[in-house]
């Protein structure tokens, strides 16, 4: 998929768990690993929004695109 999610990056950079992370943003923590795994289908903007506020981020950081062709 050609968006690519950095959580597991900026979690690293601020050392924050899922479990952390999934208890200030309001998610369960199965549903954070889904998004920072590329496994989500869709974000909320309410939870990109907490995203950025508990890892002191903006949007760009946790999300971008990727223009290299898929390996297969």
């Amino acid at each position: 998929m050609p968006i690519v999610v950095d959580i597991d990056r900026i979690m690293g950079e601020r050392g924050m768990t899922v479990a952390e992370l999934s208890a200030v943003i309001g998610i369960t923590p199965a549903n954070l690993a889904v998004l920072k795994n590329g496994r989500a289908k869709a974000v909320r903007f309410s939870t990109l929004s907490a995203l950025c506020e508990a890892l002191a981020c903006q949007p760009g950081d946790v999300l971008r695109h990727d223009n290299a062709p898929a390996e297969s």
